[in-house]
C-alpha cells in the first residue's frame, strides 16, 4: 500500500489540463495503485492523478456501490436532467458545497492495460465521474458553483488551517453545457 500526500488548494498542477496517457505499462499500474490506496485511506469517491502531482488523464473511484479506474476518460451526457447535490473534494478538505451536475451520463475510456471500458453513470456515481474528469482539465467543483456560493466557499476556504494563503484564479470551464455549473 502506497499511499501519497493530496495536492491542496492553491497547487498549479490542480489548475493544468492533464496530459493523455500514451504507455499503459508498469508505471501507469502503479499510478492507478497509489490513486487508489491514496483515495481509500482518506474515505473519498474518486481521486485523479493530477491530486497527486501526476499531470496524466487517469482517476480512480468507489461510490454508489462501483469501482475501478478510467484512463483518458471522456463522458457525455444521457439527456439534460441535471442533480442538485453536496458535493466535496479531498483536495479542499473539509467542505462541501451545493453544487449543479447532470444526473445521467455514460463515460468511455480505457483500464490501466489498455482495454476499452464504458461506465453509464447516474446519481452519485455520474457526480463523481464529471468531477474526476473535470480534475483532469484543470478545473475544480469550485468553478461549478452558483456565483454567491462560491464567493462563500472562497471566504471559508482562506480561513481553513490548511490554506497556503495564495488564491489561485477561479477558472470557469468554458465547455459548461448549463449556467451555474
Amino acid at each position: 500500500m502506497t499511499i501519497q500526500p493530496i495536492r491542496l488548494f492553491g497547487d498549479p498542477v490542480l489548475r493544468t489540463r492533464a496530459d493523455e496517457v500514451a504507455d499503459f505499462d508498469k508505471e501507469l499500474r502503479t499510478l492507478v495503485q497509489d490513486l487508489w490506496d491514496t483515495m481509500e485511506s482518506q474515505g473519498g469517491a474518486g481521486l485523479a492523478a493530477p491530486q497527486l502531482g501526476v499531470g496524466l488523464r487517469v482517476f480512480t473511484y468507489h461510490c454508489d456501490g462501483f469501482a475501478g479506474h478510467m484512463v483518458n476518460p471522456t463522458w457525455n451526457a444521457i439527456d439534460d436532467e441535471c442533480q442538485d447535490g453536496e458535493e466535496g473534494c479531498l483536495s479542499i478538505p473539509g467542505f462541501t458545497w451545493e453544487t449543479r451536475r447532470l444526473r445521467n451520463i455514460v463515460a468511455t475510456g480505457w483500464n490501466m492495460h489498455g482495454e476499452p471500458i464504458e461506465i453509464e453513470g447516474t446519481d452519485l456515481l455520474a457526480r463523481c465521474i464529471q468531477h474526476e474528469t473535470d480534475h483532469l482539465d484543470g478545473v475544480l467543483f469550485l468553478d461549478r458553483l452558483d456565483p454567491e456560493t462560491r464567493k462563500q466557499a472562497m471566504r471559508e476556504i482562506r480561513q481553513a488551517s490548511w490554506f497556503s494563503g495564495s488564491m489561485p484564479t477561479i477558472k470557469q470551464d468554458p465547455h459548461a453545457l448549463f449556467g451555474g455549473f
